[in-house]
């Protein structure tokens, strides 16, 4: 089992910048690719941003130049960097991962999701 835990969410003025990290832990073998999703009130979870482990990226249009996702596979760790943050970006952020694990059938590669970090930008 992996556990996922976010931290860093919080208030923010249009144009600030937030930093939301994420620490994955447990038997872990290898994490492939970590992201961040969030969810607003009435919309569906919706993808920010994904990394894989050998440091591709991708982002939804809606925050490219804005955020930057980043990642420490020695730590397990990655981290979401939002800059010149907008009100539409309020919404509750989760962490993702695809990792391998070892269990007593062997290795399994499972998706987890994190608890979420509220991120609430006024204007």
């Amino acid at each position: 089992q992996v556990h996922l835990v976010e931290s860093g969410g919080g208030l923010a003025q249009a144009g600030g910048s937030l930093r939301l990290s994420c620490t994955a832990s447990g038997i872990i073998l290898r994490i492939n690719t970590m992201g961040w999703y969030r969810q607003a009130p009435g919309k569906q979870r919706e993808l920010v941003a994904f990394i894989t482990s050998g440091g591709s990226t991708n982002y939804a249009d809606s925050v490219k130049g804005r955020f930057t996702i980043s990642r420490d596979n020695a730590k397990n760790t990655a981290s979401l960097q939002m800059n010149s943050l907008k009100p539409e970006d309020t919404a509750v952020y989760y962490c993702n991962a695809d990792a391998a694990t070892v269990q007593a059938i062997g290795i399994m590669t499972s998706n987890y999701w994190g608890q979420g970090t509220q991120v609430t930008v006024s204007s």
